[in-house]
């Protein structure tokens, strides 16, 4: 309930004043056709309809050769004009008419437009210094949001950029301490902005283009041009979106000619490579320094250090080298997937862990107040309470994808799948391994633990001394 009041109050914050007894829509009406003449646009372009509304309407005339040059910038002087030629449409039905009446005294071209907006109230002397360079896309929607009396638009994004930009999902590019927010969040609410991805970004201190101010300004006069976000507002716990990649910390070190003695920089690249999304790793040597004996050793140890994100899937390393040339190329596979299946199966078994994360949050299994020791026994107990260990050893129940479709594993799989819910927590893990067998290490609470989901879902229920186990115990029961 209090979230739900949070929002409703931003969105009275940013609706203040759109909603009047019987608001209506702009309505404008062109004053002239639009024949092709801007000789850069064109009909399949995205910005086509907005530029040639601008036009129909007076708002643009474009350059002297006959061009709109929509990628190029606009001036604070010609965000000015444009508005103020919408401003006059609106209260005169001529896009000149208003600003004529201030012309006149030999001051610079803009002045007239300028002027016109400030007696409206529209604008103060805020824009100074910004008339004769490149506007931001801010300043624009500075301008834009008070060009017109705010009771014209209908709030038709109201709750959704409120809930949306308070959660922190969305927009997220635009602070509450940043010039002309509240302009910007006025256009998205009236459905003017819609951001530039998925997270609705506005960019708000990039130069605006000629094209992007078209789509602005033509929403601003067409109702039927506005947009209506449908923007998913996802609980603030929820991961979804996250990717395999984003759960590897790398500092951005990479080594190209560790030795393979040396582990700590052969899993600073392997790291480095997982957190790019990648899947090989190219080293150089001396040119005349690589022998067989010597690539073998680096392809085992690269092995057993990815062995330590078993998440990741992947469990095969191939090298191919040139002792002549020195380099070397590790490409890292799975042996129970073929090559066009790896990512489909890495995205697959994402899918169903952040389904998994999210459920257990909605259910209260996972609270906010939890310890990382309460969280990590959580999952614990949802992997053992949920999957069944495959006698029959079947390839696919080595990996996490079966344990959350068919709820089948062996201890790859138990390990896989309850590592990548660690990790999603944000709880540091990895895995110790036996010549038979695989479990979770973890650091919970600044403390180190080895876990066994394997060992721990036995057939009369949750067997949780195989939980939090210290290295010792877990090394003579295992080891």
């Amino acid at each position: 309930m209090k979230c739900r009041v949070h929002i409703l109050a931003l969105a009275a914050v940013l609706l203040l004043g759109t909603l009047p007894a019987q608001a209506r829509e702009t309505g404008f009406a062109p004053i002239r056709v639009y024949e092709e003449q801007f000789s850069d646009v064109s009909q399949g372009d995205w910005y086509y309809e907005t530029v040639k509304a601008l036009y129909e309407l007076g708002l643009a005339n474009g350059r002297e050769d006959g061009r709109y040059d929509p990628h190029g910038d606009l001036t604070g002087g010609e965000v000015v004009t444009m508005a103020a030629r919408l401003r006059s449409l609106y209260e005169t039905g001529d896009s000149e008419t208003g600003p004529a009446a201030y012309g006149g005294d030999g001051g610079v071209w803009y002045q007239p437009y300028v002027s016109y907006l400030q007696e409206k109230g529209a604008i103060g002397r805020e824009l100074e210094e910004a008339y004769n360079r490149p506007a931001t896309r801010a300043e624009m929607a500075h301008v834009l949001a008070n060009a017109l009396p705010d009771s014209l638009f209908t709030p038709v994004n109201g709750e959704v950029v409120a809930a949306g930009y308070e959660a922190g999902q969305y927009i997220t590019d635009v602070t509450e301490s940043m010039p002309y927010r509240e302009d910007i969040l006025k256009l998205y609410t009236w459905g003017v902005a819609g951001g530039s991805d998925q997270t609705g970004s506005f960019q708000p201190e990039e130069n605006i283009s000629r094209c992007q101010a078209a789509a602005l300004a033509a929403r601003l006069a067409y109702g039927e041009l506005r947009l209506a976000l449908d923007w998913e507002i996802l609980p603030a716990y929820s991961r979804k979106g996250t990717t395999m990649a984003d759960l590897v910390d790398s500092d951005g070190s990479f080594y190209e000619s560790p030795a393979p003695a040396e582990w700590d920089k052969i899993d600073a690249d392997v790291r480095y490579m997982l957190s790019r999304g990648e899947r090989t790793i190219r080293l150089q040597y001396p040119a005349g320094t690589l022998t067989r004996s010597y690539a073998d050793d680096l392809n085992r140890v690269f092995l057993e250090v990815a062995r330590n994100y078993v998440e990741q899937t992947y469990n095969y390393v191939h090298i191919s080298y040139s002792s002549s040339a020195g380099f070397a190329t590790l490409t890292f596979a799975s042996s129970l997937y073929s090559e066009d299946d790896v990512d489909y199966y890495r995205e697959e078994t994402m899918a169903c862990a952040l389904a998994v994360h999210d459920q257990m949050w909605e259910s209260g299994k996972i609270t906010a107040d939890m310890t990382e020791y309460e969280k990590a026994k959580a999952y614990y107990t949802w992997i053992c309470e949920n999957c069944r260990y495959d006698h029959t050893s079947a390839a696919m129940s080595h990996t996490g994808y079966r344990l959350f479709k068919e709820k089948l594993a062996v201890c790859d799989g138990y390990t896989a799948a309850y590592n990548l819910l660690l990790k999603l927590e944000g709880i540091h893990c990895g895995t110790y391994s036996t010549a038979d067998h695989i479990w979770t290490t973890a650091t919970l609470d600044g403390q180190a633990y080895h876990i066994d989901t394997t060992w721990g879902d036995q057939d009369y229920g949750v067997e949780y001394r195989y939980f939090a186990m210290t290295e010792a115990y877990a090394a003579a029961r295992f080891a």
